[in-house]
């Protein structure tokens, strides 16, 4: 662990888009040279490309456990982390060795290090993600994995998982997102998420909202002559039935692909996860027609990811707390769902709300969504790791007439939250961010 906490410290020297989002700094021309002098380690295992707007995390992390469960040692590569970094580079069912860790990030300091800025393409300076997304590249290598599964950071045309060259592509649901820098209209964000299609490589595209997406996906894949599979067109009688008692999910849904229906219980809670479940078995078995089936209903059920709507109990000095529920939900429709999924499973259950979100969120249609619907609510920023814009969230729940309250000191709020929600055997929601969801569990952690 050592190893990681220095291996961060020499990345904090780097442009870190996540705490400092800034424009103009995608492109791939530098990630190309540093894996170039590393000998191209991305190519070392085939490997599957996720991208989307929603569920990318989820998708990548069920097939990857599907592939687990296939006997292949399986990379999963995915963003952002809640608590602890190794979160964004492991396989699909644990951490990679500390070994691993420790021997990849000296390869990679040595090198890097190594570097004479004026050789870099263009003289731009090596940014944080292009870092860790070859540490990701590095570290499976030096495992030795079968498989790899990498999720987009951001956009997917200029990200830099988009060195890769995938056996098969995923995108999921698009929504209106990062504005500023991938376009202000659905079609020119779909194109952004559309640069991940290869030539003559398989795509299978999640069920959209707006038929403008589904064009300019399916005409990116045309144009690349890539075989594209809509998901709602291979799919039937997709139901996802919630076992309040168990906190599970019994997913089933059938396809002419499928030997027999695909039953599974699932630990990842949620409509848009039986979906994104639909699209990773479809992925598999695209990939290994001949998969027997139970293998995939095994690799679904064991699918787990922190933060998304991941339910604790018997939380130390806050166990009055009947269920504390944590969901990175960050665009309107997620909300939604989030929603959604608390009141199947808390029906007429006494339910608080802990909010933040980034300053580039929708919170003024957020909030609309939250109105009475939570017993007691309270506002802050998502930690300080990302910027955010408290008084356009306040100003948004004061126009949804919600009662709230509000403060800039997040651990204070947390701290809030959480006593009065064990004072009250009330369930918390807390919600908005993935920053939110790592400061609430720090502060559980310290307990």
């Amino acid at each position: 662990m050592n190893a990681i906490k220095d291996f961060l410290e020499w990345l904090d020297d780097y442009l870190n888009f996540e705490r400092n989002p800034q424009k103009d700094i995608f492109w791939l021309d530098t990630i190309d040279f540093l894996c170039k002098r590393f000998d191209n380690p991305q190519d070392y295992a085939p490997c599957i490309h996720v991208a989307g707007s929603k569920g990318k995390g989820s998708v990548s992390k069920l097939i990857s456990c599907i592939l687990c469960e296939a006997g292949y040692k399986t990379g999963v590569y995915s963003s952002p982390h809640i608590t602890d970094f190794r979160e964004r580079i492991s396989l699909a069912d644990k951490f990679l060795s500390d070994k691993i860790y420790e021997k990849t990030a000296k390869e990679l300091i040595r090198t890097i290090s190594s570097i004479i800025p004026e050789e870099l393409p263009a003289g731009r300076p090596v940014t944080w993600f292009e870092l860790v997304t070859l540490y990701a590249f590095l570290c499976f290598k030096n495992a030795k994995v079968d498989w790899s599964v990498y999720e987009v950071g951001l956009g997917g045309r200029l990200d830099s998982t988009n060195i890769i060259r995938p056996k098969i592509c995923c995108i999921t649901p698009i929504e209106l997102e990062h504005t500023e820098f991938l376009g202000d209209t659905i079609e020119q964000i779909a194109a952004e998420k559309a640069g991940i299609i290869k030539n003559c490589t398989p795509v299978v595209i999640a069920p959209q909202t707006s038929e403008a997406a589904k064009i300019v996906l399916r005409e990116k894949a045309i144009t690349r002559h890539a075989p594209y599979y809509f998901v709602e067109d291979i799919i039937s009688d997709l139901s996802a039935e919630f076992d309040a008692k168990e906190k599970r999910m019994n997913v089933s849904f059938n396809s002419e692909i499928f030997n027999h229906p695909i039953n599974a219980k699932m630990k990842l809670l949620g409509k848009m996860q039986a979906q994104n479940a639909a699209m990773a078995a479809i992925t598999i078995k695209k990939l290994f027609p001949n998969l027997d089936e139970q293998i995939i209903e095994n690799g679904l059920s064991k699918a787990t990811l922190p933060g998304r709507f991941e339910i604790l109990e018997n939380i130390p000095d806050y166990k009055n707390i009947p269920h504390l529920i944590l969901d990175g939900a960050h665009t309107l429709n997620s909300i939604k769902l989030t929603l959604e999924t608390v009141e199947k499973l808390f029906p007429q259950t006494k339910i608080n709300l802990l909010f933040a979100c980034a300053a580039d969120k929708d919170v003024h249609d957020i909030a609309l969504e939250f109105c009475k619907k939570f017993n007691k609510i309270w506002l802050t920023k998502p930690g300080s790791q990302k910027q955010s814009d408290l008084k356009k969230a306040r100003d948004a729940f004061t126009n949804a007439s919600l009662s709230f309250e509000c403060s800039d000191d997040y651990n204070a709020m947390i701290k809030q939250a959480l006593e009065e929600s064990a004072k009250e055997k009330s369930v918390l929601l807390v919600t908005g961010s993935f920053y939110l969801l790592a400061e609430v569990k720090n502060l559980i952690n310290q307990a």
